[in-house]
């Protein structure tokens, strides 16, 4: 699924799940109004033709979308044109991959590896400039952050430990090869940090965290990431930002619904998200966002 960035403009305030699910609705939408209409449309505000939604519900999933083997594209995605004007050189580009709560780390490496090449197909660049990635369950709390051990069933949290280092060593071989240029993580207090570094091979540039109350970081975190030349930014991201429950209303029948998941037999079954890719591109000079959208994968369980 791709929320194209030439639909939605929003407010940076927005919260990610809302602005991705916005984006997604509004780009089924166009690119079904693209095959109904024969003028087309590029803008969502754009919508003058009186078509009912009855007349758009009974467009075909396979005029707007594409399949390549068991994969299903939706809407079709265009990679002819560029989503940059200018020169690579000239943007910062930060992509934050989300893998939700369905992810198999079996299949994470692969994950990853798709969702990087969605954006760079996307923008027609050979690299990215930072890479930051959200592991499923994992959360930080600022209250739980100061001087603790993190408590609870110590084989699980070890086995998730296991399972997060083993998809850091894709993101690894990316830096590796020069696709992109600083890795990083989101939600780690202090004491996950201390857990989590010294199995890596590159370590991370950047942990992103999500500060609730007032923006206030724990000092604990603050001086260990100091140490470690760890640089703390935040976010407004919520971590499962993609909920199975809303990519069923999102290809369902209902009034916003894009008719994908009806009165289909191979389309039939439990959707279950997988993945989430954010992209941003700024140009450098002036710090203005020229470039931003998302993909997300889900499978289909029958």
């Amino acid at each position: 699924m791709n929320g194209g960035p030439s639909i939605i403009r929003r407010s940076t305030s927005e919260k990610s799940n809302t602005e991705l699910t916005n984006s997604l609705r509004a780009h089924f939408l166009v690119s079904k109004l693209a095959f109904t209409n024969s003028n087309g449309y590029g803008n969502v505000n754009d919508l003058s033709n009186g078509l009912e939604p009855c007349e758009l519900h009974a467009t075909h999933h396979s005029k707007w979308t594409s399949r390549d083997g068991d994969t299903i594209y939706i809407p079709t995605i265009d990679f002819a044109i560029s989503g940059l004007f200018e020169e690579r050189s000239e943007y910062d580009i930060t992509v934050k991959l989300f893998f939700l709560p369905s992810t198999r780390t079996s299949e994470s490496s692969s994950h990853t590896q798709e969702a990087i090449s969605l954006v760079l197909r996307e923008l027609h660049v050979p690299s990215i400039d930072l890479l930051i990635v959200s592991f499923q369950g994992v959360s930080f709390d600022a209250d739980d952050d100061e001087d603790e051990d993190i408590e609870g069933d110590q084989k699980q949290e070890k086995e998730h430990l296991n399972d997060m280092i083993e998809t850091w060593r894709t993101l690894e071989k990316l830096h590796t090869t020069g696709v992109v240029a600083q890795i990083g993580l989101a939600e780690f207090g202090s004491e996950r940090l201390k857990k989590f570094l010294p199995s890596t091979n590159v370590r991370p540039s950047v942990d992103q965290i999500n500060v609730r109350d007032c923006c206030v970081v724990p000092k604990s975190l603050i001086l260990y990431a100091k140490q470690e030349k760890i640089e703390l930014l935040t976010h407004n991201d919520c971590t499962n930002i993609l909920p199975k429950g809303t990519v069923r209303d999102l290809l369902g029948s209902g009034d916003q619904g894009a008719h994908i998941l009806v009165g289909s037999e191979e389309l039939s079954g439990e959707v279950e998200p997988q993945w989430v890719v954010k992209y941003t591109a700024v140009v450098r000079d002036r710090g203005v966002i020229e470039n931003k959208g998302y993909f997300a994968m889900a499978e289909l369980q029958q």
